[in-house]
C-alpha cells in the first residue's frame, strides 16, 4: 500500500503534464516548483514584484491544501532569471 497522496488545489495553477502540485509522503510534503501563473487565467502576471507575489500566493495555496502554511517550509530554492 502506498504511503503517499497527491495534493491538489484550484487556488494554484494546475500541474502541467505528469506533475503534481505537491505530494504528501507520511508527514512530509514536497511542493513542485511554481511560476507566476494566475490560476484563474493560467497566464503569467506582469511585472517582477507581481510575479514574486504570485509565486508565493501559489505556494501558500498548495501548502494550505496539504494542511500547512509557508512558515512550515524547511527548505526553499528560488531560481531567478
Amino acid at each position: 500500500m502506498s504511503n503517499h497522496s497527491v495534493i491538489k488545489t484550484d487556488r494554484a495553477p494546475a500541474a502541467i503534464g505528469t506533475y503534481s502540485q505537491a505530494i504528501k509522503a507520511g508527514t512530509t510534503v514536497y511542493l513542485s516548483g511554481q511560476i507566476p501563473l494566475d490560476p484563474a487565467t493560467m497566464e503569467v502576471v506582469e511585472g517582477f514584484e507581481a510575479q514574486v507575489c504570485r509565486v508565493f500566493d501559489n505556494l501558500s495555496a498548495v501548502a494550505e491544501a496539504a494542511g500547512g502554511k509557508l512558515q512550515d517550509i524547511v527548505k526553499l530554492n528560488i531560481f531567478l532569471t
